[in-house]
């Protein structure tokens, strides 16, 4: 099973459809869980590497993955100082129920609203998860979607090497 994991996690790296690895992100107006506007193009991490994650409330393969990355994201934080930043696509009828899941979950992750699906387009992204890895200077080197058991060891052994 850990094999066929494996296999199944390469072939969506393969299919990841999307914006080029070297390019960055547009500027986009989301929204912090208080109201405020964010500008994703000035998603950064003080010269380290973080993690954008695409995700709904409502899908079950975006809440493992989040989980999984959850139960081991203090631990990666001390080793690499980077952080996850993850983007609910819940339409804006549906955003009230981001808030109330972080907080169940108990995510420190910084959360922000793609409501209207602006930066989902803009990047390119068919379905969620979906998941960039960006380097300390801004860049993405790597974006996949769809989510396989174990595929959160892949995104720290890349953070690593950046």
């Amino acid at each position: 099973m850990k094999l066929f994991s494996k296999i199944l996690f390469s072939l969506f790296a393969i299919l990841a459809v999307g914006i080029p690895a070297s390019a960055q992100f547009p500027s986009v107006q989301l929204k912090d869980l208080e109201g405020k506007p964010v500008d994703a193009a000035t998603l950064s991490n003080d010269g380290k590497p973080f993690v954008v994650s695409f995700f709904a409330t409502w899908c079950k393969p975006c809440l493992r993955e989040l989980k999984a990355i959850h139960e081991v994201y203090p631990d990666w934080q001390e080793e690499t100082g980077m952080k996850l930043i993850a983007i609910s696509i819940d339409e804006a009828q549906n955003a009230g129920k981001v808030r109330p899941l972080v907080d169940a979950l108990g995510w420190e992750y910084e959360v922000l609203l793609d409501t209207n699906s602006e930066l989902k387009a803009a990047m390119g992204i068919q379905s969620v998860p979906h998941l960039f890895i960006i380097d300390g200077n801004g860049k993405i080197v790597e974006n996949r979607s769809g989510y396989t058991e174990g595929s959160e060891d892949h995104i720290i052994e890349k953070i690593r090497g950046l």
